[in-house]
């Protein structure tokens, strides 16, 4: 036999050039028709090809497609009955002696969906959540593993970069999402860094946030009996407590946590009114930095913003990484304090 026949011709119309792309074949399988095919032969007995066709709409490739998808990922008893004329399900040949449809279960692209959100989780801190996501995302590639593309390439594709993110223990990380989700308080050894020492604390756990590549612990602390914040990294050791958290209401944490600017909790005393320059702008516009701010920009292109904070410390580390395109016009010790901290930083950094 000639080797020459094996060569590819150059097509004369280019579009012909591109090699058709195999599709999934799970992709094409439908969720509402598998439930309607097991539907149709519970009430019937059986049913035949072109009454399915009928039924589903479809061509007879796509009934088969159904049934072989039945048949070899759902491990479905589903064979020809000669003496029905039509499909059946043999339930004697199932597990417990009936077919039942998985509880839940997804289309081919929800499980890419669902792989890319666990993908996103697992790089939130690598490491942290490694032995609770890896089985889960076993779980997920092995319903896609027979007759579908590869989806290794997700990790591939979808990237989380990390900037300067604050070590935490993992066993700690686990107690306290635990003690979390079953309403038990902690005692912790904890790390002051702004007084440099150590306390114990008893604490209700209210919730986890992961903020600025950092997770922190909103809770109910029984030592000062008052709402805190406190940093994952600095706690050095944490036990489970037999007591029930006391719980605290969505309005009493909202108004406490969410009101000022940043992680600062409390009250926001005051109001910042700043001005950034049109070139800063252009980025500016686009952020967030408080759900209750007030924006507008300026006929010059300059970009006017307004935030409410309680504790400016966080609030200046923003400012100084917009300067000099940032100023600040209200309030005037915000402004002051700025212009020092610029002033410290020019002085630490003037040129030998």
């Amino acid at each position: 036999m000639s080797t020459a026949s094996s060569q590819r011709k150059t097509p004369k119309n280019p579009s012909q050039a591109v090699p058709a792309v195999k599709k999934s074949r799970v992709s094409k399988v439908s969720i509402e028709r598998i439930n309607k095919i097991v539907s149709l032969i519970r009430n019937r007995g059986a049913v035949s090809m072109p009454f399915l066709k009928k039924e589903l709409e479809v061509s007879e490739a796509s009934v088969k497609r159904d049934i072989d998808f039945l048949r070899d990922r759902l491990n479905c008893p589903l064979e020809w009955d000669r003496s029905k004329n039509g499909y059946a399900i043999h339930d004697h040949l199932a597990p417990g002696g009936r077919f039942e449809l998985p509880g839940m279960w997804f289309e081919a692209s929800e499980v890419v969906a669902l792989l890319t959100m666990l993908h996103l989780v697992e790089g939130v801190q690598p490491g942290l959540l490694e032995d609770h996501v890896a089985p889960l995302k076993t779980r997920l590639r092995s319903m896609l593993s027979a007759g579908t593309r590869s989806v290794k390439p997700i990790e591939k594709k979808v990237k989380l970069i990390h900037f300067a993110p604050r070590k935490v223990e993992p066993k700690h990380f686990q107690l306290i999402a635990g003690a979390l989700l079953e309403g038990k308080r902690l005692h912790l050894q904890y790390w002051n860094r702004d007084r440099r020492e150590r306390t114990t604390r008893d604490i209700s756990p209210l919730r986890l946030v992961h903020y600025r590549e950092n997770w922190v612990l909103d809770a109910w602390c029984h030592e000062r009996n008052a709402l805190r914040t406190f940093s994952l990294e600095a706690i050095e050791e944490v036990r489970v407590l037999d007591e029930n958290v006391l719980e605290v209401g969505d309005d009493a944490l909202r108004e406490h946590f969410e009101s000022g600017y940043g992680i600062f909790a409390g009250p926001a005393r005051y109001r910042a009114r700043l001005k950034f320059t049109p070139s800063r702008a252009q980025w500016v516009s686009k952020e967030q930095w408080h759900p209750d701010q007030y924006s507008a920009t300026l006929d010059d292109g300059s970009y006017l913003l307004e935030v409410p904070y309680s504790n400016d410390q966080e609030l200046l580390m923003d400012l100084l990484r917009h300067a000099p395109e940032v100023e600040v016009l209200e309030p005037p010790e915000l402004r002051e304090r700025l212009y020092s901290a610029l002033c410290n930083a020019a002085e630490k950094n003037r040129p030998a």
